[in-house]
């Protein structure tokens, strides 16, 4: 298809004739879609429902570790939980917490902590004139959520290929004591997909803050989420950190959310020792223990860091072709257009797209107008701001196929659209 920038307004005008009678016809099919969050499909949910069969009254409750799981206490969680997660990011179970079913609650806990209490005898934040975190852009909206509602400055760092741009990152941490953490998801970047680069990983490692109490907040979240290649693997953060001298400058969050059970999954933070001893005496006051058959259940099912990676192989079959649909008809469809531009992740949960600038609102409410709902342009972004107002994050992994199709094809028309007009001087 020729370029719209290249064509005539005359051309133009003849296009956009075209498009919104296809719109109207696809308005008419009273499509009601939701693709506004990366959750797992039904048929991906039943792939774990014999989780539900390992404990019960001739297995026993007690976990090999001698710890009856129905009672109280291990705040820390069980051994063998602690050793699973572990296994999980690549560090020593002495480094684990396990807590409950969303590695988001451990993240919230850690900042609200950090805002009460300081961090390991510093000044607490909200006694502080200005704190300040960074934030990759575009990226996790629940990231942004926390640090707005605490009332923490939010800076964004633009993201390249190899992950945040770093030169600015090792400036704004070494020359300003009021930064006081930055957010990453380092493997399949929420919502592009980016895996960052080894040397990102040692430069994240080296940093030197001006701030004793700043903190990388390590999400890796979809550490093991696959949808094309498992092998891409990166540098663990937490030796990296202690080999530059530096180890309890980080956070790392895991969890199986979109392994076992979305909402019933369990969750855990690694970080050195003295972070952990600091964490765990504010969580005990919290809670006297976590769900620990919840843990057992996870443990006896998945057994070990093979037995995670062997069970996201059959949710990489699933996930696997609607991804390939999206792409499929966003090459299609868009390719030689100009109308905007994608990348292809080699896993996680979403397709980054970026429109034109100025057109991302019109798109996704265009969507939503023709019955698909997207995640709210802006999301990506802190305070809901995209300065361009040009990236859309699509998830494409709960419809069906056929449901997915029929949503891809009214995106890429929307995009059509919302392009045309743009370039026609249409609000």
């Amino acid at each position: 298809m020729k370029n719209y920038m290249e064509m005539t307004e005359n051309e133009l005008k003849e296009q956009l004739e075209i498009l919104n009678k296809e719109y109207e016809s696809a308005k008419a099919k009273g499509l009601k879609l939701d693709m506004s969050r990366g959750k797992p499909s039904p048929a991906q949910l039943d792939v774990t429902n014999d989780i539900f069969d390992v404990i019960n009254s001739e297995t026993g409750w007690v976990s090999d570790s001698g710890i009856d799981c129905r009672n109280y206490g291990n705040a820390e969680g069980i051994p063998e939980a602690r050793q699973l997660m572990g296994e999980f990011m690549g560090v020593p179970m002495e480094n684990v917490l396990v807590c409950g079913n969303a590695s988001l609650n451990i993240m919230y806990d850690c900042i609200a902590s950090a805002m009460l209490f300081g961090i390991m005898g510093s000044t607490p934040w909200s006694k502080l004139d200005n704190v300040k975190f960074l934030c990759p852009v575009p990226g996790y909206d629940r990231h942004f959520k926390i640090t707005e509602l605490m009332g923490i400055e939010m800076v964004n760092i633009p993201m390249t290929e190899n992950g945040p741009d770093m030169d600015m990152v090792e400036k704004l941490v070494s020359t300003d004591s009021s930064v006081k953490g930055i957010w990453c998801v380092p493997k399949y970047s929420n919502p592009q997909g980016i895996v960052y680069s080894d040397e990102t990983v040692k430069r994240f490692a080296a940093l030197k803050p001006a701030a004793k109490d700043f903190r990388i907040y390590w999400d890796n979240a979809y550490a093991l989420h696959y949808v094309y290649d498992e092998n891409i693997e990166i540098p663990e953060i937490i030796s990296e950190c202690a080999k530059a001298g530096s180890p309890d400058m980080v956070y790392e969050f895991c969890s199986t959310s979109k392994i076992s059970f979305a909402g019933a999954g369990i969750s855990a933070i690694a970080a050195s020792k003295d972070n952990l001893d600091w964490l765990l005496k504010r969580l005990t006051v919290q809670t006297i223990g976590y769900d620990k058959l919840n843990q057992l259940r996870h443990v006896r099912y998945f057994k070990n860091g093979e037995g995670l990676k062997a069970h996201m192989r059959k949710h990489a079959q699933f996930l696997r072709p609607k991804f390939d649909v999206v792409l499929d008809i966003l090459e299609k469809e868009l390719a030689g257009t100009g109308a905007g531009s994608w990348m292809k992740p080699l896993g996680g949960y979403f397709i980054s797209f970026e429109a034109m600038e100025g057109c991302a609102k019109s798109i996704v409410a265009k969507c939503r107008e023709a019955g698909v709902v997207l995640t709210g342009a802006g999301a990506p972004f802190p305070y809901g701001m995209d300065p361009k107002d040009s990236n859309i994050r699509i998830a494409p992994t709960y419809p069906s196929l056929d449901e997915l199709t029929q949503a891809a094809e009214l995106f890429t028309l929307c995009v059509k659209i919302a392009s045309v007009e743009k370039l026609l001087g249409i609000a």
